[in-house]
């Protein structure tokens, strides 16, 4: 990564990649960054979250999913334009410290690192959910758990190449299962197939249970916040960038998918589900895509789905890793902290950083064993990430506005343009403000505000501690 801002090469200096010594290798090919992004919009949240979202929304959510897809669309085109205006960033961490600030690269840089910790965490509490599906025994799933992430750890400590091919192959499951949910589905809804309790599957249930908004515009309203966790992991593009092969073809490539993913794997994924099980029976304490098989006698089904959810779970916690590592890896190389994470290891992987960000997953254990159901871990885990996340995705439009106010013949020369670059930016931002409102008025929501402001005010105390001790300018 770029050590200063004023160390950025421009537009015009990166018509080809550059060609001096990259840090990180560039030995992630374009099949792994198509499913590495693929299974980044299809992760925990969706597989564990979508009961609590349809027991809050109704059919309604597939309208939510629909909204957030949009926007979270428009966030990649953003990002995919201002990574492709300068092959030097290496992440959105790096043009937020060019395009807005010093202190947005630092900002960016630690809250997606203490983003993605907090998720792995999480998803080893999901982890051993499902593990107990089977074992029916806490303290041995959660061994099977602790083993499960040394694996991971070790697996990425390997070389980046290997964390890819296991993200492809993860992607490669939650996809199949996935495609046979929906023409399984399809057909027990076709076929007229009754379950145990006599509720006939049908494609009516969608619509008949009250109407696409039975909780009103309150519970419609209500279900943006858990949603936006599903799409956490959509802009893990943004942090393989500087181990990408051929950026120019398969970052596009990647970004323009989001649309087809969101439609084939959200809206029609859950309008199965929905259409077996009324939507006002699903359980939300349970993953609907393991609960729907069980409702309707098929427990051998169900046991497989309760394999994929746990491999999606687990691709979540690796993606994690990777990510968490790479941020500390930058934060290091741009002085802000501490060189030892700089390191990388003879297979070019930064060892120290993984075994920092990796090695705090473990706290699941304690957080377990304190108490707590596995659903009330992974909603708390949530709802504290998804308001991070906010931050990061405004971030990024807040960077876009400076790019196209500061580049404007970059924009107009660039093969891959954000639409309606005036309006798109505010309008997003506009959204992002909207949920972070609407989150303010839930229930049991003030706490987890609480303390993601009080991360913010740590993170300011820390700026300004590193503005002082290197002469830093606030603002270009």
């Amino acid at each position: 990564m770029s050590t200063t801002a004023n160390n950025l090469e421009s537009a015009d200096d990166t018509a080809h990649p550059p060609t001096d010594e990259d840090h990180l290798k560039r030995n992630l090919s374009n099949r792994h960054i198509q499913l590495i992004a693929l299974g980044g919009a299809i992760g925990t949240g969706l597989f564990m979250g979508s009961g609590k979202t349809i027991h809050i929304a109704g059919p309604s959510i597939m309208v939510v999913y629909l909204i957030l897809g949009t926007v979270m669309f428009l966030v990649l085109r953003a990002m995919g334009e201002m990574l492709l205006h300068n092959l030097r960033y290496k992440s959105f961490m790096d043009f937020s410290h060019d395009l807005v600030g010093p202190w947005a690269g630092y900002f960016a840089g630690w809250t997606y690192w203490v983003l993605w910790v907090i998720i792995a965490v999480g998803d080893m509490i999901v982890v051993t959910g499902y593990f107990n599906h089977w074992v029916k025994n806490l303290h041995v799933s959660m061994m099977c758990t602790v083993v499960l992430l040394a694996a991971l750890l070790v697996s990425n400590m390997l070389t980046v190449r290997l964390f890819g091919e296991i993200e492809f192959w993860f992607a490669i499951i939650k996809i199949l299962a996935i495609v046979v949910l929906i023409l399984v589905g399809t057909g027990m809804v076709v076929g007229g197939f009754t379950s145990p309790d006599g509720t006939q599957a049908s494609f009516a249930h969608i619509w008949d249970h009250g109407g696409i908004f039975p909780m009103g515009v309150g519970g419609f309203l209500a279900a943006f916040p858990v949603a936006i966790y599903s799409f956490i992991g959509s802009e893990l593009i943004g942090t393989t960038a500087a181990e990408t092969q051929d950026p120019y073809k398969t970052i596009p490539k990647a970004i323009n998918a989001v649309p087809v993913r969101i439609m084939i794997f959200y809206v029609l994924a859950l309008a199965v589900i929905m259409a077996i099980t009324p939507w006002d029976q699903v359980d939300p304490s349970q993953s609907p895509f393991v609960n729907v098989f069980s409702l309707v006698g098929l427990v051998a089904a169900a046991s497989v789905m309760n394999f994929v959810v746990l491999t999606s779970a687990s691709s979540s916690a690796n993606s994690g890793i990777y990510s968490s590592s790479r941020m500390l890896f930058g934060l290091a190389d741009q002085e802000q902290a501490h060189p030892t994470f700089k390191q990388l290891s003879s297979r070019h992987v930064p060892a120290r950083a993984l075994l920092l960000s990796g090695g705090i997953g473990f706290l699941f254990v304690p957080m377990l064993l304190i108490g707590g159901s596995v659903m009330e871990g992974f909603i708390f885990i949530a709802d504290v990430a998804a308001m991070l996340i906010l931050f990061m995705w405004s971030l990024i439009m807040v960077a876009y506005i400076k790019y196209y106010r500061n580049h404007r013949e970059a924009h107009e020369k660039s093969i891959y343009k954000l639409p309606f670059p005036q309006v798109t930016p505010w309008v997003v931002l506009a959204f992002f403000a909207f949920i972070l409102i609407v989150t303010a008025f839930q229930e049991g929501q003030l706490i987890k505000l609480a303390l993601t402001s009080v991360w913010f005010v740590i993170l300011f105390i820390g700026w300004q501690v590193q503005k002082r001790r290197r002469g830093i300018r606030e603002f270009h």
